[in-house]
């Protein structure tokens, strides 16, 4: 009850290829990209939200 041999990945990618196709495969991971990059440009706007209200706080002297 170990982990799959390298057999058992190759017949669970050729059953997903055959049940979603390339097309589709390849536009689901499309989209998973977009999500990430949309993810990470959202930290970065948080990030730079972040440094412009420390900014703002700090007192001038």
């Amino acid at each position: 009850m170990g982990s799959f041999s390298i057999w058992h990945w190759l017949i669970i990618g050729v059953v997903v290829l055959v049940l979603f196709g390339g097309g589709k495969l390849s536009g689901l991971m499309g989209d998973a990209a977009k999500g990430i990059k949309a993810f990470k440009n959202g930290l970065k706007d948080d990030e730079d939200d972040v440094k412009v209200k420390k900014a703002d706080e700090e007192p001038k002297a």
